[in-house]
């Protein structure tokens, strides 16, 4: 049962004696008043979670409690009681905010589910009011990590957009923290009540990422066994990321563009058109104009995407934050900010971050595992931040071929994805490239 106190209003006594009984035998915690004067008087010394109000009173009457309440104290809920059913005074009180109103004589059970209606109501926007501080403070602009003068345009940029329903596309060198701001621009909108829901368009063969998009029916394909919600639906009235946009095909390009026009979708396989309320938000870091050039990305989508565009700073143009986003990736692990030694920080603050922020978070993760509980040291960094040569991964020639340096790439590639079974980001990491490249060189080489 859930627990409240219960203020009741009646000028009968003993109507506000039956009521008592009857709520304090359910465990609530039950006040009477037989005036509106007298229950404004109890509400300066003690607050209530549910105020139970006859409407005819001598004196102040039930709607005038009702105004007297929503003032002093909005989250109480009022419910009325009136022994003539007039139609008039129900939707007045509606009007100035009455949870509902029960006619006498009414049936006590029903006046015990009211109440327990109001106070299940109030127990979830309480939890929905702690979730939304929660991840307000989580990805808020206050909690982005970074005082440089590029990022504080960032921010500026985040607070103007958030309000509207403008479409974003966020733009930067991979692992600038691309999604951390469209995560931001959802917290801080109207629509961080409903869902973020991100999919990663570059990471998805075309015909799974339509699936994932748009849904699909019972057997629209071979494997199809139940009707699939695609992301656009369960994105709801929230935002729905679509992550590395710029490396959709032409043919899902078209079939987005026509969803980002009309707002509506089609499942997979289907027939029914439906509507879509969801906020898109994209981000990429290749070049679009390059890519619209080349005929590799439609012009037309390029427009509805970019309406509204954040450029996010290589790590390298703002290395001022690199002290700051080091203190709390030390935190982050559970360690002292200034668990690193200057020396070891000065290294840090040369090096270029072609892998940006996620790049430093990695070598912090890494140089703390090796640091075994001390303060980081240069010794605890990777190699390549040390100025030291390292080969991420050999290939065994003999010295009597000549190759060219297209086959030698050819024969590295391969090796690498022998040795960690076929997978192409572990395969990158090896030879210290990112996906990306390792894509494009494969594409290349092939």
């Amino acid at each position: 049962m859930i627990q409240g106190k219960i203020l009741i209003i009646d000028d009968e006594r003993r109507m506000c004696a039956v009521l008592k009984t009857a709520l304090e035998d359910k465990g609530y915690a039950v006040t009477t008043a037989n005036s509106g004067e007298a229950a404004m008087a109890a509400f300066t010394v003690d607050q209530f979670d549910v105020v139970i109000s006859d409407i005819r009173m001598p004196g102040m009457n039930g709607l005038e409690v009702l105004e007297r309440v929503k003032q002093s104290s909005p989250d109480t809920e009022v419910l009325l009681m009136t022994a003539y059913a007039d139609a008039q005074t129900a939707v007045e009180a509606m009007k100035k905010g009455a949870f509902d109103y029960l006619i006498k004589p009414f049936e006590i059970d029903e006046l015990r589910i009211k109440v327990q209606q109001i106070l299940e109501k109030g127990r979830l926007q309480e939890e929905n009011r702690d979730l939304k501080l929660r991840l307000k403070r989580r990805f808020s602009l206050e909690n982005m990590v970074g005082k440089s003068g590029a990022m504080q345009q960032v921010y500026q940029l985040v607070e103007k957009v958030a309000s509207s329903d403008a479409t974003v596309l966020v733009r930067g060198e991979s692992g600038t923290g691309k999604e951390l701001v469209a995560q931001a621009i959802h917290q801080l909108s109207k629509r961080n009540f409903g869902p973020f829901v991100a999919v990663n368009c570059g990471a998805l063969p075309e015909g799974l990422l339509e699936s994932e998009l748009f849904g699909h029916e019972r057997g629209a394909f071979t494997g199809a066994e139940k009707q699939k919600l695609g992301r656009f639906e369960l994105a709801a009235q929230g935002t729905i990321f679509l992550d590395e946009i710029g490396d959709i095909t032409p043919a899902t390009q078209i079939k987005l563009l026509r969803v980002l026009q009309a707002r509506e979708i089609v499942r997979v396989g289907g027939t029914e058109t439906i509507r879509i309320q969801a906020r898109t938000v994209a981000a990429t870091n290749r070049n679009l104009e390059e890519a619209v050039k080349a005929n590799q990305f439609r012009e037309d989508l390029y427009y509805r995407i970019n309406v509204f565009p954040i450029m996010l700073p290589p790590l390298r143009e703002r290395k001022e934050d690199i002290p700051d986003l080091t203190a709390y990736f030390l935190q982050r692990q559970n360690a002292s900010a200034d668990a690193i030694e200057p020396k070891a920080l000065k290294l840090l603050m040369d090096y270029a971050w072609p892998g940006n922020v996620r790049e430093l978070e990695n070598v912090i993760e890494r140089a703390l595992i090796m640091a075994g509980g001390r303060a980081i040291s240069v010794k605890d960094l990777p190699p390549h931040l040390r100025g030291e040569a390292e080969m991420p991964i050999a290939i065994d020639l003999d010295e009597s071929e000549l190759l060219t340096i297209d086959e030698m790439q050819r024969r590295m590639i391969q090796k690498a994805l022998a040795k960690t079974e076929g997978n192409k980001t572990k395969a990158a990491k090896l030879l210290g490239i990112t996906r990306r490249q390792i894509y494009s060189m494969m594409g290349r080489l092939s």
